[in-house]
């Protein structure tokens, strides 16, 4: 009976740091793969990859400095870990915009409205003249107007002036003159980047229409 006893208390004895020493070796596991991740994350170039990576890495971490309660680096990982599924969010939405985004789809320019600055001009008035200094883009919120020279007009809905961002010269190739009485709005440079930014479908919607009139004025015949 007492030899029983003895072999009882020795079971209870060993076997309580044995659970102790696994469970934390099943910690610090978990840790080291979280430290695998984040260094994994050097590696990759694809964005999608990179983000599901880090967001892994996050979640090892959060598990790792929950059991261990190292509260500071379980809150900063919890705001890592929304932040960048946000940002995966984004990324996977601008993926889904661009596949889906065919040469028969209208752009939308509407969201200037909300970063651009309002002006409303009648009838018969210039917007712009030939050899202006370029210094914003337009979108026409109302009337239309017209590219002179270029026998072209614009209508509300689209944007007009954009091209001077994107060559090397610093002056309007051509005089934009209202037909009705038009409402616009302005982006200069710095508004037109921080929307590009903030809103990937108008940038998107941008660069389909300075493709489209890039490929229309090569296609023109060239006048000696």
């Amino acid at each position: 009976m007492m030899h029983e006893a003895v072999s009882n208390s020795s079971t209870r004895v060993w076997g309580k740091p044995m659970e102790v020493v696994t469970t934390h070796h099943l910690i610090e596991a978990v840790g080291w793969i979280a430290v695998a991740f984040k260094l994994a994350t050097f590696s990759m170039n694809a964005l999608i990859p990179l983000r599901l990576l880090v967001l892994a890495s996050s979640l090892c971490f959060i598990i790792y400095s929950a059991l261990l309660q190292i509260w500071p680096l379980l809150v900063i990982e919890i705001v890592l870990t929304a932040m960048n599924g946000y940002r995966l969010y984004q990324i996977i939405a601008l993926r889904r915009l661009v596949t889906h985004m065919t040469d028969d789809s209208e752009p939308d320019f509407s969201a200037a409205v909300a970063y651009g600055k309002r002006s409303d001009i009648e009838a018969g008035d210039v917007i712009f003249k030939k050899g202006d200094p370029v210094d914003s883009l337009y979108y026409l919120a109302e009337g239309r107007v017209e590219i002179e020279g270029a026998n072209a007009f614009v209508t509300a809905g689209k944007i007009f002036g954009e091209m001077a961002f994107f060559n090397s010269s610093a002056e309007r190739s051509a005089t934009v003159r209202c037909v009705e009485d038009t409402v616009v709005y302005e982006l200069n440079e710095k508004r037109f980047t921080r929307l590009q930014y903030e809103d990937p479908k108008f940038a998107m919607a941008v660069m389909r229409l300075v493709t489209k009139r890039l490929v229309a004025n090569a296609a023109q015949p060239q006048t000696s």
